[in-house]
């Protein structure tokens, strides 16, 4: 894959339709999940221009930051906590208008206002979460939680 993202303009079908095949280039042949997630998190990022888009991974019982774009972030959130808590805890895809609104959320920016959360799924169980926030209230819907489920199915969880 060239080292160039294209970015593209549109709907935003049309940049997650533009985005994915690049992303599956970036992956095609990496290994490295850590290196596979950054190149993720860094592509979203770009193409969006999002306040936050980074992985947290389960380890000993709590969500470990991972890699990530955008402002420094929690290091640890346990289960149940915050917005990516929830998500793990329900192993489902989560989508909030206004965190402000969201019981218990974690408030890891002040500039955050939206945000969606993604579980990724192995084995029955939850190993990770990618957790995406916005500047702007009610940014993410039903076409991101479709397109961001897809992006993560693209990770080769070892």
């Amino acid at each position: 894959m060239a080292d160039d993202l294209q970015i593209a303009s549109g709907t935003k079908q049309e940049q997650y339709e533009s985005l994915l095949p690049q992303i599956e280039g970036l992956l095609q042949g990496e290994k490295d999940l850590i290196a596979n997630m950054a190149n993720i998190t860094a592509a979203l990022k770009e193409q969006f221009n999002w306040l936050w888009v980074g992985f947290y991974i389960i380890k000993e019982n709590e969500l470990v930051l991972g890699p990530f774009q955008g402002p420094v972030a929690c290091t640890r959130i346990q289960k149940n906590r915050g917005v990516c808590g929830k998500c793990w805890a329900d192993e489902k895809t989560l989508i909030v208008p206004d965190v402000e609104k969201f019981p218990g959320h974690i408030a890891c920016s002040s500039l955050s206002r939206s945000e969606i959360v993604v579980p990724v799924i192995r084995n029955n169980q939850v190993v990770a979460i990618l957790d995406v926030d916005s500047v702007s209230l009610d940014t993410f819907d039903e076409t991101d939680r479709q397109y961001l489920e897809k992006v993560i199915s693209m990770l080769n969880w070892p």
